[in-house]
């Protein structure tokens, strides 16, 4: 049994399935859809309850798979999406380091999720119950591709929506969990100043 890839994708893939259940259903400290729905709104991904129940399906799905080791290419996909979206959004603007908000635990998921696509998910799967231990770097680069995909295409849609409604209202309370170390941080806004509402982090 390959030890190294299951232990890879427990963690990692039940991380996520966490994260999504936070937004969705609000469990272990998260904020719920609701809460979820106010971090979409102040990132300007609208319409934002579409995005809050995209973003906790994409984690919680796509970490369910990965457990399971299913359709690994596809979990790979959904998850590398919410972190260059998480990257684009919320981090990049902080430079790489952690510490100071940047996208190092992003990216550090990104390659893991990549090297899972790549080496396969292991025996102890359900892809190698149907044939396919391993999948390759084509698999790999075409999960990386259809995240970023993923990703652009929510954030072009949201901008165009935005650009039809009215924005401006402010989110008076946004809990964001970014998927590390600095998790759950409740964002306080002032109404007096709309730049207040954007959070400043995102799983």
């Amino acid at each position: 049994m390959q030890v190294g890839r299951l232990a890879a994708r427990a963690v990692i893939g039940g991380l996520f399935i966490g994260h999504g259940t936070q937004k969705l259903f609000g469990w272990f400290g998260g904020p719920g859809i609701e809460g979820t729905e106010q971090m979409m709104g102040a990132l300007e991904m609208h319409p934002p309850k579409a995005n809050a129940y995209a973003a906790g399906l994409a984690e919680t799905a796509g970490g369910a798979l990965l457990v399971a080791g299913a359709a690994t290419p596809l979990a790979g996909a959904s998850l590398i999406g919410t972190m260059v979206t998480a990257i684009r959004k919320v981090h990049q603007s902080n430079g790489p380091w952690n510490t100071e908000g940047g996208w190092e635990y992003n990216a550090v998921l990104v390659a893991a999720l990549l090297g899972i696509i790549d080496a396969g998910p292991g025996d102890l799967s359900v892809d190698a119950a149907l044939g396919r231990e391993e999948w390759g770097p084509g698999w790999a680069l075409a999960g990386l591709g259809m995240g970023v995909a993923a990703s652009a295409a929510a954030m072009r849609i949201g901008k165009q929506v935005a650009g039809s409604t009215d924005t401006d209202q402010p989110v008076d309370k946004a809990v964001v969990d970014n998927d590390g170390p600095e998790a759950d941080t409740v964002v306080e806004a002032d109404p007096a100043d709309a730049s207040a509402t954007r959070p400043d982090s995102l799983s």
